[in-house]
């Protein structure tokens, strides 16, 4: 089926509501995106919290810690969650909101089951999976953020600054934006590391004794994800104008919280949440938009 003909029809009143529903998800979970995302041109603002919206709601039914909902409510809401995804982005339409909004953005960028089916198949790991080997950390990270950044990639290539010929962009840039978020995940996996062994009982990354992390320990992690973001750098300054702002703001507030992590000593971390200042972040936008002006 061709995406672009799934639907027809003029934008509606539900079609801005769910959109206005996916800015609020957004604006409540998580402050940084926010702040980035008002950077992005239009369309790509709007499609890309779409997007973040969708992933927002998965997360939380995975995450919520509350022991009165089960494993296998759980696992039923999030096959439903998925079965909604895949007919609205057949259909166009979606009672649920935020699918709604999300249909809407994966038909106008071509976001297919491709990279939609491996951030289900991670979420679902989450439902099970408490210590990760090497290649099961390899294939969660590849489904739970990675293509979440190749997601993001199809909307900024797909927006009216965009390259003429967006496969060939797409395809130059799909690793860069790959690295980007692989290296998003892995910070907050740092920065949530006594969240995620203590109350959600799961331990990330391969071979890490989280009651005996250590500053070697942090350090050795911490060279891997700056290893991601220098890789992710590189393709920035490829970006269309319309997202290059954004993305700088957003990689450089992640490499901030990169450095703080570095300061914090390992046992600090293992209590304490590391966060980067509001005041930070805004210096950092104000800086992204500065320096994106042409």
């Amino acid at each position: 089926m061709n995406l672009h003909l799934a639907r027809a029809g003029a934008r509606t009143l539900y079609d801005t509501v769910s959109e206005a529903s996916s800015a609020v998800v957004i604006r409540e979970y998580s402050s940084s995106f926010g702040l980035a995302s008002r950077l992005l041109g239009e369309p790509v603002r709007t499609q890309v919290r779409n997007i973040y919206a969708l992933v927002r709601v998965a997360d939380e039914i995975v995450d919520n810690p509350d022991p009165a909902l089960p494993r296998s409510a759980r696992a039923t809401m999030l096959d439903w969650l998925e079965d909604d995804v895949r007919h609205a982005i057949r259909t166009g339409y979606s009672g649920n909101l935020v699918v709604h909004a999300f249909a809407r953005t994966a038909q106008a960028v071509g976001i297919t089951d491709e990279i939609v089916a491996p951030f289900f198949t991670s979420m679902r790991t989450d439902l099970d999976t408490t210590v990760h080997t090497p290649a099961s950390f390899e294939t969660y990270v590849y489904g739970s953020a990675e293509v979440v950044g190749l997601m993001c990639l199809r909307a900024f290539v797909a927006a009216p600054d965009g390259p003429a010929e967006r496969a060939g962009a797409y395809d130059r840039l799909a690793p860069g934006a790959r690295r980007l978020g692989a290296a998003f995940q892995k910070l907050n996996f740092v920065r949530d590391l006594a969240d995620d062994h203590d109350v959600l009982r799961r331990d990330y990354f391969p071979g890490l004794d989280v009651d005996r992390f250590c500053d070697a320990d942090r350090d050795r992690v911490l060279d891997d994800i700056d290893a991601d973001l220098a890789a992710a750098a590189a393709v920035v300054p490829q970006l269309p104008t319309s997202s290059r702002r954004a993305v700088h703001a957003a990689h450089a507030t992640f490499a901030e919280l990169s450095c703080r992590l570095r300061r914090t000593p390992a046992d600090e971390i293992r209590r304490t949440r590391v966060r980067v200042p509001t005041a930070v972040k805004l210096r950092i936008a104000a800086g992204a938009l500065r320096g994106g002006r042409s």
